[in-house]
């Protein structure tokens, strides 16, 4: 294997570590859980520290490691939603702002040509904040934590945090690619 190699092989397993995450949210092992959401967050952040240092960037990669992301975060709200512990309109509203986007971006490939997949910063912010409500509910779940009475205050302020940046980002998307399209759709670049 070549070193190059490794920012990919660490996404993989970052999408194989959905299966646990998964299992432990559906067995409401929520310290188990955050524990191996924590190693996938981690995770996430070196392959993208390793990719751009040593230039070690793949068309590959470019699919995995938002792949591996979606996966973990749509997985997480799904079953924290299950359970109630995150409102199912919220986890609607996430991954409806999802598919709009990849929606989008087959259209686009499909109707004006090849898309240039690069990440609005705005979405990179919403990212964070969705990583952390999940972080915060699953750390209110945990025996030590749960009789603590800040959570509940915690837990709101960044679920209107993800609501007010999954819709600002999910538009300056739309914008974004829709000034893209028309622009060349009238010939100009």
């Amino acid at each position: 294997m070549n070193k190059s190699h490794i920012p990919n092989v660490i996404s993989l397993l970052r999408i194989l570590l959905v299966v646990p995450i998964a299992f432990y949210l559906w067995q409401q092992n929520y310290l188990i859980a955050l524990i191996l959401f924590l190693l996938g967050g981690l995770s996430d952040g070196l392959d993208g520290f390793l990719a751009r240092r040593y230039h070690w960037e793949t068309k590959l990669g470019v699919i995995l490691d938002p792949m591996g992301d979606k996966l973990m975060l749509v997985t997480s709200y799904l079953l924290l939603g299950w359970y109630g512990l995150i409102s199912w309109w919220l986890v609607s509203l996430i991954i409806l702002r999802d598919l709009i986007i990849v929606g989008g971006t087959f259209l686009y490939r499909h109707f004006i040509g090849e898309a240039e997949l690069k990440p609005l910063l705005l979405s990179k912010i919403n990212t964070v904040f969705q990583i952390l409500l999940v972080l915060i509910v699953m750390l209110s779940q945990v025996m030590l934590f749960k009789q603590t009475s800040i959570f509940p205050l915690v837990v709101d302020g960044i679920k209107w945090l993800v609501v007010f940046t999954t819709v600002m980002s999910g538009y300056a998307y739309v914008n974004e690619w829709g000034k893209r399209a028309w622009r060349l759709r009238k010939g100009a670049p």
